[in-house]
This record gives structure tokens, C-alpha cells and sequence, in this order.
């Protein structure tokens, strides 16, 4: 056979070669199947997991599994005023608001630092003392892009 695609072809040999294409389409539609049916699968699992018929025990101290955070904008202004929610307040007024943001939502308090430029650094460091004393571990300082 003149112009055949396989050189054995023409000997009267065997076809060795492998067609793949039709092997790979199949491949990627069960892929494309599964992609779209497994998170379907796995949401009815957790829907039905929710649903079982169980008395769930009680607690006096019970909070949410998924506690929103609580964020404390705390302004330092030239002067080392301490403001909050444009109320000026003291180091001990300061330590109480965050002491008593702590209590309601443990480990979940986060405390927002916006301090003037000007401000002394001391004031900085009040801020990060009083978030070491309240056990506030999430501290951020806030600046602007030049």
C-alpha cells in the first residue's frame, strides 16, 4: 500500500500502535464527573451527620465552635491620648476595655493599633504592654502607603 501511515502495513505486519485519544477523553470526563459529584457527596455526608437524633449535652460556659473575632481600634493621637470609638480614655480605662473584650470572646480579641506619626513611642509600647497583660495576642498596627 503506497502512502500507508505504518510502515508494517505495507509488509503485511501487525498495527503495534496504540490509538490514545479515545483513552484520554474517557479519562477526562470521569475526571470532570467526579469533580462534580464528589462535593455534592461530601455535603449530603455533613447534612446527614447533622441530622442524626442526638441530645447534645449542656454547659454553663458554652460558647460558638466558630467565635467571631472581637476588634479593638485603639487611636494614639500626637499627644499620646488613648482613643477609642471617639472617646479619650486612660491607661487603666484602656486595660479595662481590653481585659473586658478578653473575657467575652477569649483568644478571639484582636486589637487594631492607628498611631500618629508624631506620637512618642512610649505610648506605642503601652498599647503592646497592655496586650501582653490582657493576653491579647493578635496586635496589628495600622499605616498608609506612601
Amino acid at each position: 500500500m503506497a502512502g500507508s501511515a505504518y510502515a508494517d502495513q505495507e509488509e503485511g505486519g501487525l498495527i503495534t500502535d496504540i490509538n490514545v485519544t479515545p483513552l484520554v477523553d474517557i479519562v477526562l470526563v470521569l475526571l470532570i464527573v467526579f469533580m462534580i459529584t464528589m462535593p455534592t457527596i461530601v455535603a449530603m455526608d455533613a447534612m446527614q451527620e447533622g441530622e442524626l437524633d442526638i441530645s447534645l449535652p449542656t454547659a454553663d460556659q458554652a460558647q460558638p465552635l466558630t467565635a467571631k473575632k472581637t476588634e479593638l481600634v485603639v487611636n494614639v493621637d500626637a499627644n499620646g491620648k488613648f482613643i477609642i470609638g471617639h472617646v479619650t480614655h486612660t491607661e487603666a480605662e484602656l486595660m479595662h476595655l481590653m481585659e473586658e473584650s478578653q473575657s467575652k470572646n477569649p483568644g478571639h480579641t484582636t486589637v487594631t493599633v492607628r498611631a500618629d506619626k508624631r506620637c512618642p513611642w512610649q505610648y506605642l509600647a503601652t498599647v503592646i504592654n497592655l496586650c501582653h497583660k490582657t493576653r491579647i495576642k493578635d496586635y496589628f498596627f495600622s499605616t498608609v502607603e506612601q
